[in-house]
């Protein structure tokens, strides 16, 4: 069994052989999700750069690779687009889509496509890949597909949803000797936390 000592060793060495894609990646997501919580549409364009470079981590430097992480880096990317068009529409009441919460519908589309993401990648994972993390891979994964529709629709919902995902992504990130982003999933948990109190409080403020 690891002692408290051999996690810190452990962390020293991965961490000193970090590649400059995990750096790269690491920097511009953190820039994303602080973006994300002051509502400020930069959360895009730097959640594009860093999602596309964390694709190519778990698909090829990844062994075996993350192989629902990396698909799911590029949904990001997708859904970043698709995002970034949504928050730029405007129309006479100003933003297309203010921030709110889910209503019963949309409360309940997320959850069924959760557990239905989490079920076709787990068999998939479990049965046509080499993944020895089916259950954790493809756990974050369904979490963080429907955060990211929910964020694209300024749903507040969406932080409950990161925040779970976040605290799963941790330990998964950990084992897989990928030091910066189990680092950066620290910080996405803090700043997950913060984005639903601060976005919280602006849909009360708007009542």
């Amino acid at each position: 069994m690891m002692t408290l000592s051999d996690y810190v060793a452990r962390f020293i060495t991965d961490i000193s052989v970090t590649r400059w894609q995990e750096w790269v990646s690491t920097i511009a997501q953190v820039l994303s999700v602080w973006y994300a919580r002051q509502n400020n549409i930069w959360v895009y364009p730097t959640g594009i750069l860093g999602v596309l470079l964390a694709a190519w981590v778990y698909f090829f430097i990844a062994s075996p690779p993350l192989y629902a992480d990396a698909c799911l880096n590029i949904y990001y990317f997708l859904m970043s687009v698709y995002g970034w068009y949504n928050w730029t529409r405007r129309d006479a009441s100003d933003l297309m889509y203010p921030i709110s919460w889910c209503n019963r519908n949309e409360l309940f589309s997320g959850i069924y496509w959760f557990c239905a993401s989490w079920a076709v990648i787990f068999i998939a994972l479990k049965g046509y890949t080499d993944s020895n993390t089916p259950l954790l891979d493809s756990l974050v994964s369904s979490t963080a597909i429907t955060a990211m529709w929910w964020m694209a629709k300024r749903k507040v919902e969406n932080w409950l949803a990161w925040i779970v995902s976040n605290i799963v992504a941790i330990p998964l990130n950990f084992y897989k000797g990928f030091m910066l982003f189990t680092l950066m999933y620290v910080v996405f948990l803090g700043l997950a936390w913060l984005g639903y109190q601060s976005w919280r409080k602006q849909v009360n403020f708007l009542k």
